[in-house]
């Protein structure tokens, strides 16, 4: 099954919103095995809707739209649906009964455009929508199949979750399992990645290996079909590895799991507390810990200490290492990290010291950072980055390198 998807909404053309619907659309599709060939935006516009059908029809057999299902007069994709299938627009009696409940909760006196909302295409299947108004729906025409679905995200991606993906494993009647793994590196660039492992990428059938990189980090998607679960597993495993005896220092975790995620898992398994000094990353790698649940077990605080005299008078760094070393230096970072861990009393301490841009510091150039590190029973130490990027890509890039750092200590 080729799929093409349509994003429909004048809002995105302008770009003032992302069209986020398509790639979570296109990551879930790629999971059950639908191949997406096109994604296809257009504005809220009648005619140039239509001529977009006219043009998927010849190229997918799949085509899900998203977007202008709402009750105003520019919300028209159905609309255009139906009259280029030739069908009429019947109220959903069950959907109407939702919208007219939720006014009634609310207090509010329903407008009569909001039964616009309720509003579904003869003879389709009708995906209830129970974080919104209008619901979603799929219906044949020939040979294609037409799904249309909310343009919130808060609404869509639920939906195609519970509704349209068992509607489309259902509707392609396979009996293959299809079942897929992230693998996640970090410390290694996607061409080296690639270079590494580039034979088994070239003699790949199923399962299949496809690389991404994105904010510093490189994934690896493997998926596998077979007439079983279980055996879709284990040619996964037997692909994971082979990939991981080549690139396997690099590889920290699976699927959705992040740097810091793991970071934490371990320190709550050592049963340790950790406390940050951050200069040039401003609180980034406290604010990324505080947002994982959990959290609290493990944090003990920090210190933004951007300027030099911050780091003298709240992180008492000694006067005569800013002068002999300067603040962008492996033995300031050093001071900071065993500085933080005393004052606050955590079994960790770590730091952040360095140049995100745009002009250099100390005659350092942009990108150059230290992360020092203080752990129990160990001297503690820093590690020199050259990053070289842009301002925010450098403070991003530190406080994963750190939490890289943190690991690599965590597991030995």
């Amino acid at each position: 099954m080729n799929a093409e998807i349509i994003g429909v909404g004048s809002e995105l053309l302008l770009g003032q919103i992302a069209n986020t619907n398509a790639q979570f659309i296109s990551k879930g599709l790629a999971e059950i095995g639908v191949n997406v060939y096109y994604h296809t935006v257009v504005g809220d516009n009648q005619d140039r809707l239509r001529q977009a059908i006219e043009t998927a029809e010849k190229r997918a057999d799949l085509i899900i739209y998203t977007g202008g299902l709402g009750p105003t007069k520019d919300d028209l994709t159905k609309e255009t649906v139906a009259e280029y299938i030739g069908k009429t627009l019947i109220t959903d009696h069950k959907s109407m009964a939702n919208i007219e409940d939720y006014f009634e909760k609310i207090s509010r006196k329903m407008t009569e455009n909001n039964r616009k909302q309720a509003l579904v295409i003869e003879g389709a299947e009708v995906f209830p929508n129970h974080h919104g108004m209008a619901p979603g729906m799929a219906v044949s025409h020939g040979e294609h199949i037409h799904v249309l679905l909310p343009g919130p995200p808060s609404e869509m991606q639920p939906m195609y979750k519970d509704y349209l993906e068992p509607f489309l494993l259902k509707d392609m009647g396979t009996r293959e399992r299809i079942e897929s793994r992230i693998l996640r590196f970090f410390g290694i660039g996607e061409s080296q990645l690639e270079t590494d492992i580039e034979d088994i990428l070239d003699a790949q059938t199923n399962p299949t290996i496809a690389p991404l990189a994105a904010n510093g980090e490189v994934t690896l998607r493997i998926t596998a079909k077979h007439e079983t679960s279980a055996g879709a597993e284990e040619m996964i495993r037997k692909a994971e590895e082979q990939i991981l005896s080549r690139v396997g220092d690099y590889f920290y975790g699976y699927n959705d799991t992040t740097l810091m995620k793991e970071a934490i898992a371990l320190l709550k398994e050592r049963k340790w507390t950790i406390s940050a000094a951050e200069s040039l990353t401003g609180g980034m790698f406290q604010e990324e810990l505080t947002g994982i649940p959990g959290a609290g077990l493990i944090l003990k605080g920090g210190i933004v200490c951007y300027t030099n005299e911050a780091k003298q008078k709240l992180l008492q760094v000694s006067d005569s290492t800013i002068k002999e070393h300067g603040v962008v230096s492996e033995a300031c970072a050093i001071e900071m990290a065993e500085n933080i861990k005393k004052l606050l009393g955590s079994d960790v301490g770590i730091s952040f010291t360095g140049v995100a841009g745009p002009d250099e510091l100390e005659g350092n150039p942009v990108g150059t950072v230290f992360v020092g590190l203080a752990l129990p029973g160990r001297e503690p130490f820093a590690k020199k980055l050259n990053l070289g990027g842009m301002r925010e890509g450098n403070r991003v890039r530190s406080v994963k390198y750190g939490c890289h750092f943190l690991l690599h200590q965590l597991k030995q």
